[in-house]
């Protein structure tokens, strides 16, 4: 049985380029809209980095090419208005004035259109160039010289530009006009980085290391993600780990039981360790090297 489709019938129109726009228009393809990207004559970035990604992002969608600069771009571009429920942009408020586009001009001439405009920050800060990177790097998710493992800050703004969407689908059914939702990849990346705020992945804390039971360990050929958080799932892997535990959260902190847990699974194979997972049920994963 499918899922229902919320957005099923609804119109977007996305002009926003690079990958948050293109991520928020998968996820609404997939809740039943109606999508059409246009793409300026030089394409998408996305197209160039990762043609791949670009075609997944976009199945689906339907394309026109418009130079928006250009009066033909621009009557192209109003045609398509005149038949889109939901504008998506990605430029920098500046540029939509420039074209026109501004949520002002937009609202007068289509009352029920909603604008949900993917910005870097949010209000006056959205005219400062930035990416994903310096996002992530302002609120602490950038470690040393490496590179964060995902472009967390474009794929959070995505899903708030699918969930604005949502709220603009909603005030429209119940007060027949369009509305402005701004979301800020610089916001997606303070959400998404408020476990570290709060202490929960720093070595500190709970899930950052200091308990024994939610760690990456090496085992004979290769490494075993452990997440026996809970306090049954930590008693097993401790009792599979010959660890006597006199109360089962506050042990699982102590420096001796991180060592008698690493002894254990160092001395099993990857195999002996899936096979305990799935016989003892505990919430491990092994990895290669």
């Amino acid at each position: 049985m499918s899922s229902p489709q919320p957005l099923h019938g609804i119109r977007v129109l996305s002009l926003a380029l690079n990958l948050p726009g293109p991520a928020a228009l998968m996820r609404l393809v997939q809740m039943g809209a109606r999508c059409t990207k246009i793409n300026p004559p030089a394409g998408d970035p996305l197209q160039h980095y990762t043609p791949d990604g670009y075609a997944l992002f976009h199945q689906g969608v339907a394309h026109d090419t418009l130079d928006l600069k250009t009066p033909a771009g621009q009557s192209g571009l109003h045609q398509h208005l005149a038949d889109t429920d939901v504008l998506l942009t990605s430029f920098r408020p500046s540029a939509l004035l420039k074209l026109d586009l501004g949520w002002q001009s937009l609202h007068q001439r289509y009352p029920a259109l909603s604008l949900i405009e993917v910005v870097g920050a949010p209000g006056p800060l959205a005219e400062i160039p930035g990416h994903d990177l310096t996002y992530q790097a302002e609120v602490g998710l950038v470690n040393g010289m490496d590179l964060p493992a995902s472009l967390f800050a474009d794929m959070g703004g995505a899903l708030m530009a699918s969930e604005a969407t949502l709220k603009a689908v909603l005030l429209l059914k119940t007060t027949g006009t369009g509305s402005r939702h701004e979301v800020s990849l610089s916001d997606a990346a303070t959400w998404l980085a408020l476990p570290r705020q709060l202490r929960m992945t720093t070595p500190d804390g709970a899930v950052g290391g200091a308990h024994a039971g939610y760690r990456i360990y090496a085992c004979k050929n290769g490494r075993v993600a452990v997440a026996a958080l809970e306090p049954h799932f930590a008693i097993r892997l401790c009792k599979a780990a010959g660890v006597s535990l006199s109360h089962p959260v506050q042990d699982l902190f102590k420096p001796e039981t991180h060592q008698a847990v690493a002894r254990f699974l160092a001395d099993q194979t990857r195999g002996q360790l899936d096979q305990l997972a799935a016989s003892q049920d505990i919430p491990m994963l092994t990895l290669p090297v």
